[in-house]
C-alpha cells in the first residue's frame, strides 16, 4: 500500500506518464453501448467524453475519470461502466438498465494462467456494491479486476469502492471470485494496483504449473442436450457413452450437464444461461476441455469456444481422436486423417496474421491469398490425394475377395457395437492374436483368419469396426472400404454384449447403420456374447424375444462356441467334408 493520497493528488494523477501500445479488442469507434433508451444527446455525448480519460498503470482508476462517471451516472440514473486496458486507455463505454449493468464479452481469449489485460469500474448510483450478473461478466473475460463506485450523490468524494478479482483455484464452496472488503474513495486511491495485479497473475501461473505436474490428461466436462425426441433413458445411456469414449480417448472426466430443451439453439446448442452457468463450472474445477454430445456447426463451436475460453469438441470429433489413437496400420491411419480433414475443413477460422495477405515478389502483388485460403486449398489437395489412397485399398480388398470366391470359401464379417467382444472372439474362435481390450474401438484394421466349422468345412472369419449411436458420417464414408467386408459377406456375424444394460438400443443403432449399408437382408447369425456377466435374467429373457433365434455364447470362457459354429455352418449353407483332422477345440484358450 502507498501513503493515502491528500486532496491535491487527485489532480496530480493526470499529469503521470502513460504506458502506451495498442491492445486487442479495442472498440474501433468510440460508441456508447447498451441502452439508449430515453438518452438526450447531450447525455449520450457526456458519456463518449468518457475515451478521452486517462489512467495510471499504477491506479485503480483515476479520480477524473471517477468523478465523470459519477456525474454521469447520478444524471441518467443508472448504472455505468468503462473497461480500461493496461495502457490506461479506455476503450468500452457502457450504460445499463435501471439496476443492473451488463459488461460486453471481449473477443481476446487469454490462457488459464493470464487475465484479460482489461480492468472493469462501474458507477452505481444509489450503491448496490457488485451484483452476480456484474461478477460474472468478471469471470467470463477474465477481467484483471472489477471496480464498483457506489455513491449516494453526485460527486464521488464519500463514494465506497468494491474490489473483485478472479481466484488463481476455486475457494471450498467452489466460488472463482473474491470480492474484498469495500475501501474509501482515498484507500482505493492509494492502491497499487499494478504491483497487486502482478502477484496474482504469479499466484495464478503457480496454480497452473501445479495443475499441470499433478496430471497430464485432459480435464473434461461433458454437456448434453435433449430434446423431445429422446427419452430419459436414451439421454442418460448417450451421456453414459460419451463418458466411455472421454475417457477412451485419455481424459479425466470432472462433471457431467444434461439441458433438457424444446429445440437446440442455433448459436450455441444450448441456452445462454447454461454457456454462462458452465464458463464459471469449467473455472471452478479448472478444466482444460468441453466435449459436446452432439455435432457442432463450425459457428456453434466457434462461439463456445470464444465462450468458455478454452478447447471444446464434440461427439464427432472425440471419435475421430480415438481413431487417430487406434489406428495401427497405414490403412487405418489414411482412412483417419481424410475423416478428419474433411471434418475440420469447414472449421477452418482465420484469426490475425492467418487472415493477412501474401506479398513480396513477382506474382504475389495485388490482393494475393490470405493463409486461410492457402490452408484450404492445401487441405482439399491432400483430401483428394487420400481419397486416391483409399480407392486403391478399395480395388486391393475386392481383389482379394475375387479371388476368396474363386477358391469357394464363405466369407463371415463380425459385426456389432463397439467393446462387444468381437475381438476377443475372434481370439476364442482362430487362434488369432487381435487386440482385444475392455475399450471401445479397441482395433480399428479388419483381420481375417481361417475357421473350421463342425463338419470339416472352412469359412474366412473377418473381423470389422465396431459400430456406435450416431457413427459420424465422415468416418462412414472414409471407411467404405473397411466396411465393404460387411458388404461383401455372404454371413453376418452380429455379436451383442447380453450384459449392457442398453443392448437393445444397441440392436436398434447397429440395424440401422445395416439399412444404411443396405445388407439389412443378409444372412445373420446372432450371437448374445457375456451371457456369463448377465445379473438380471429377465433382461436376457426379453433380449431372447427381440432377437430371432439367438445363440447364447461366452468368448471370455467358451460357453456355447459349438453351438455358434453349428449355426454358423447352416447361415453359410457349407457342404460338411472329410475333416484332415479334428476341428480346432473352441473351448480351449489360444496360447
Amino acid at each position: 500500500m502507498r501513503r493515502p493520497p491528500s486532496s491535491a493528488d487527485f489532480t496530480r494523477r493526470s499529469a503521470r506518464p502513460f504506458c502506451k501500445g495498442r491492445q486487442a479488442g479495442e472498440a474501433s469507434i468510440h460508441k456508447v453501448i447498451g441502452n439508449h433508451t430515453g438518452l438526450k444527446a447531450s447525455q449520450v455525448a457526456q458519456l463518449e467524453r468518457l475515451y478521452r480519460r486517462r489512467v495510471h498503470v499504477a491506479d485503480l482508476f483515476s479520480y477524473e475519470l471517477a468523478e465523470q462517471m459519477v456525474a454521469a451516472a447520478w444524471e441518467i440514473q443508472r448504472p455505468v461502466g468503462v473497461l480500461v486496458d493496461r495502457a490506461g486507455k479506455v476503450t468500452h463505454v457502457v450504460v445499463g438498465d435501471p439496476g443492473s449493468i451488463e459488461l460486453p464479452a471481449l473477443k481476446k481469449r487469454e490462457a488459464q494462467a493470464r487475465l484479460s489485460g482489461w480492468r472493469g469500474v462501474i458507477v452505481h448510483p444509489g450503491g448496490g456494491g457488485l451484483g452476480r450478473k456484474e461478477l460474472v461478466g468478471l469471470a467470463m473475460n477474465r477481467l484483471d479486476a472489477l471496480v464498483a463506485i457506489d455513491v449516494g450523490g453526485p460527486k464521488p468524494h464519500s463514494a465506497e469502492v468494491w474490489l473483485a478479482h478472479l481466484l488463481p483455484e476455486a475457494d471450498a464452496e467452489g466460488t472463482v471470485w473474491h470480492v474484498r472488503p469495500p475501501l474509501t474513495m482515498k484507500e482505493a486511491q492509494a492502491f497499487d494496483f499494478a504491483e497487486w495485479l502482478a502477484e496474482l497473475e504469479g499466484e495464478m501461473a503457480a496454480a497452473t504449473v501445479a495443475r499441470a505436474v499433478d496430471t497430464s490428461t485432459e480435464r473434461a466436462i461433458l454437456v448434453g442436450i435433449q430434446t423431445p425426441e429422446l427419452t430419459d433413458e436414451q439421454a442418460r445411456e448417450s451421456m453414459a457413452e460419451l463418458a466411455e469414449l472421454a475417457r477412451t480417448a485419455g481424459a479425466e472426466v470432472l462433471d457431467e450437464t444434461l439441458q433438457r430443451r424444446r429445440s437446440p439453439n442455433p448459436a450455441t446448442l444450448i441456452g445462454s444461461g447454461k454457456v454462462e452457468e458452465l464458463a464459471l463450472r469449467t473455472r471452478e474445477l479448472g478444466a482444460t476441455l468441453v466435449v459436446v454430445d452432439a455435432e457442432l456447426s463450425p459457428s456453434q463451436q466457434s462461439k463456445l469456444d470464444d465462450a468458455w475460453g478454452l478447447k471444446v469438441i464434440d461427439r464427432t470429433q472425440l471419435i475421430l481422436d480415438i481413431f487417430a489413437q487406434r489406428a495401427q496400420t497405414r490403412e487405418g491411419k489414411l482412412q483417419v486423417e481424410l475423416a478428419q480433414l474433411k471434418y475440420n475443413l469447414p472449421r477452418l477460422r482465420g484469426v490475425g496474421a492467418a487472415m493477412s495477405r501474401l506479398g513480396g515478389g513477382i506474382g504475389t502483388r495485388g490482393p494475393g491469398e490470405t493463409k486461410l485460403e492457402t490452408d484450404r486449398r492445401r487441405i482439399h489437395q491432400r483430401i483428394a490425394h487420400l481419397e486416391g489412397e483409399v480407392e486403391q485399398i478399395k480395388k486391393h480388398r475386392t481383389a482379394q475377395r475375387k479371388s476368396r470366391t474363386k477358391r469357394g470359401i464363405p466369407q463371415v464379417a463380425i459385426m456389432g457395437y463397439t467393446n462387444a467382444g468381437k475381438s476377443t472372439l475372434l481370439n476364442r474362435l482362430t487362434k488369432a492374436d487381435v487386440l482385444a481390450e475392455n475399450k471401445l474401438f479397441a482395433t480399428l484394421d479388419p483381420v481375417t483368419r481361417r475357421l473350421r466349422l463342425l463338419g470339416g468345412a472352412e469359412v474366412l472369419l473377418t473381423d470389422t469396426v465396431g459400430f456406435i449411436q450416431r457413427l459420424p458420417t465422415q468416418l462412414v464414408a472414409a471407411f467404405r472400404a473397411t466396411l465393404e467386408e460387411v458388404t461383401e459377406a455372404d454371413v453376418l456375424l452380429h455379436v451383442l454384449d447380453a450384459s449392457h444394460p442398453n443392448v437393445e438400443e444397441h440392436v436398434r443403432a447397429v440395424h440401422a447403420i445395416l439399412e444404411d449399408l443396405e445388407v439389412g437382408e443378409k444372412p445373420t447369425v446372432t450371437a448374445l456374447n457375456k451371457v456369463d456377466a448377465v445379473a438380471d435374467p429377465t433382461a436376457l429373457e426379453r433380449l431372447r424375444a427381440e432377437v430371432p433365434m439367438p445363440v447364447e455364447v461366452s468368448a471370455l470362457t467358451g460357453e456355447g462356441l459349438m453351438d455358434l459354429l453349428a449355426a454358423i455352418e447352416a447361415e453359410a449353407r457349407v457342404t460338411p467334408v472329410e475333416a484332415l483332422g479334428e476341428p480346432p477345440d473352441p473351448n480351449q484358450r489360444p496360447e
